[in-house]
């Protein structure tokens, strides 16, 4: 969560920008949807994100809480990361943008079973 001292209003658009709202967040949440929960994962999506803001990304959404990270159940060394129910929680909003991205960019497609 940003603690209230750094919202930059009390505008609740601008508070979840705040969170959410750079190049790569909600595409490491839409990977996460998707079922990737390993940083090796993550680096494949078409994108083509660098392991440093991949990094960075990952830290923000687990210090806001919308992320856990914890070692893998079948390798202690390799860190798992998982939706937090508040993570979860932003599903209709991830969906909502897909949408709205097949419909206004022609050529675009949602995964199937999404």
């Amino acid at each position: 969560m940003i603690p209230k001292s750094q919202w930059r209003s009390t505008c609740p658009i601008a508070c979840t920008l705040d969170l959410l709202g750079d190049r790569w967040s909600l595409l490491v949440i839409r990977d996460l949807f998707c079922g990737k929960q390993y940083f090796d994962e993550f680096l494949t999506a078409p994108e083509k994100i660098a392991t440093n803001i991949l990094s960075a990304r990952l830290a923000w959404l687990t210090q806001t809480g919308i992320v856990t990270r914890k070692p893998a159940a079948n390798d202690k060394r390799r860190m798992c990361y998982q939706l937090t129910p508040r993570g979860q929680s932003l599903k209709p909003v991830v969906l909502s943008v897909a949408h709205w991205g097949v419909e206004h960019f022609p050529g675009t497609a949602m995964e199937r079973g999404k």
